[in-house]
């Protein structure tokens, strides 16, 4: 029999760094903890229990992470019950290294724990002792062995830690097999594994009953995505297609593709399904093949130009983003200018782009000095950056006169700004309760392009018509030209 579950008045404090898939871990922790009673803090200070979801992708992350948990140092004098806690990547790849660095943390808690943490906390506050849950290592027993010590946790759902209460992340699979040297998430988030798609369809139903609108599908690689399921193996695409007509749900997207993975039948799906949105983050992460191949990134140049046509062809409106990374060790200055040449020739619509950063338990950290002045990487990554943002920009104009499907999800950042600079706003805790003049809105295009423009904060949630007026490198600036539509299943005449 398992002991009754304590009840709390404590308040919580989260902090989180990185991914979707990091935002997603902290709105499933936050629902355990708010079932046994605590409450959300924006306040550090005030905080009974502080927990840090962290990311090991980059140095930068994880610098930021120590910083903060350095200012707490004497933080439980004024509150002797306080439990800290570091979660996620950083305490699956730091372990006991955090408790040497950080002898006041309470909990280190890897990615495949997060369901133990309402226990941990409840023990660490109880007998003031540190707890420690981490996974096994890729080394220490059989595939099996290890994915089993990675266990997706995807219990009740927290509406308050989403992005709006309009959409939701739904993760799919977890972990990761392909990798690459630069990468420690396969070493974080264990082998590469699928969820069962009943379970995702019931959880999207779920969400759509909770007023959600559009889901993103979360995995490392998701277009890997595999999973039999009576007798049936389902892909992607075939995943797509079974969720594709939950009632509710206006827009369906998912991230981060694999190049190698990019299937005809996906491609297919997202031409076919008008729920989809035609939006693909497909990470090149470089243009060269030299890098490509220290990288081990499983493909040539040639071959994500080949991607790249296919895409194009099945999908000639379809925006695709990508990653790259600059200043690897070994990258040439001719490195680096393939991999602008690729950023010119398929004209993203954005590109995440990282100075490289070493990381312990890689390969690239293990077999290769890090030997690109940290200058230069600085000056690739704002040239390429600059370059990015022109293409954007000349993109972006060319879409001035379009009329695009647009889910609004609420009131732009400016507009919150504005209001919060103002005395006399008081804060709206629902679109229902919000001034019913017109404000500046944000929403996405099925192209997943941020527009804004003026309306009524009711539309939160709602599909619009936009048309487009002007534009910046990063948002089309549009007006609305229909009211609220219904339906997706309306046939107009509209751009995706």
């Amino acid at each position: 029999m398992t002991a009754p579950e304590q009840i709390h008045n404590g308040k919580l404090y989260i902090e989180t760094v990185g991914c979707q898939m990091n935002m997603l871990d902290s709105e499933l922790v936050v629902a355990a903890l708010r079932q046994q009673g605590y409450s959300l803090t924006s306040d550090v200070k005030e905080a009974d229990t502080i927990l840090f979801n962290t990311c090991s992708v980059r140095d930068h992350a994880e610098h930021k992470i120590y910083s903060q948990l350095g200012r707490l140092k004497f933080s439980k004098r004024a509150r002797p019950n306080q439990v800290i806690g570091v979660m996620g990547c950083m305490a699956q790849k730091d372990q006991e290294l955090i408790f040497n660095r950080a002898p006041h943390v309470d909990l280190v808690v890897g990615t495949g724990q997060l369901r133990e943490i309402p226990r941990l906390v409840d023990e660490a506050r109880s007998d003031r002792g540190r707890r420690i849950a981490v996974s096994l290592d890729r080394k220490e027993g059989s595939r099996d062995e290890v994915a089993s010590s990675f266990e997706s946790y995807d219990p009740a759902r927290d509406p308050e830690m989403r992005p709006t209460p309009f959409q939701a992340f739904v993760r799919i699979m977890i972990g990761c097999d392909k990798f690459c040297t630069y990468c420690v998430v396969p070493m974080t988030r264990g082998p590469e594994q699928s969820r069962p798609p009943r379970e995702i369809a019931h959880e999207v139903k779920l969400l759509a009953q909770q007023g959600v609108k559009e889901v993103t599908l979360l995995g490392q690689t998701v277009n890997s995505y595999k999973h039999t399921q009576d007798g049936k193996l389902f892909r992607l695409s075939d995943l797509l297609e079974l969720i594709h007509d939950t009632a509710g749900i206006l827009r369906i997207k998912f991230v981060t593709n694999y190049p190698r993975d990019m299937t005809d039948d996906l491609l297919q799906a997202v031409r076919d399904l008008p729920k989809v949105a035609q939006y693909l983050h497909v990470p090149a992460q470089s243009g060269c093949d030299e890098m490509l191949k220290r990288m081990k990134r499983g493909y040539t140049v040639d071959q994500y130009r080949e991607m790249f046509s296919r895409i194009r062809q099945t999908l000639p409106t379809c925006a695709v983003s990508s990653d790259f990374i600059v200043g690897m060790c070994g990258e040439s200055e001719a490195s680096y200018q393939l991999s602008l040449d690729l950023i010119r020739e398929c004209r993203f619509k954005n590109s995440f782009i990282f100075k490289y950063s070493p990381r312990p338990g890689t390969k690239a950290h293990d077999l290769w000095e890090d030997d690109v002045p940290e200058d230069v990487k600085r000056h690739r990554n704002n040239e390429m950056l600059d370059l990015q943002n022109q293409i954007s920009e000349e993109d972006n104009a060319d879409l001035i006169g379009s009329t695009f499907e647009v889910l609004v999800e609420g009131i732009s950042k400016s507009a919150k700004k504005a209001q919060a600079a103002d005395d006399s706003f008081v804060p709206q805790h629902s679109p229902e309760d919000a001034v019913s003049g017109p404000t500046q809105l944000v929403g996405r295009t099925r192209c997943d392009r941020i527009v804004v423009f003026d309306g009524n904060p009711r539309l939160a949630g709602s599909l619009v018509e936009v048309a487009v007026q002007g534009c910046t490198a990063t948002t089309l600036l549009g007006e609305i030209v229909t009211h609220e539509r219904q339906s997706v299943g309306m046939s107009l005449p509209i751009m995706s």
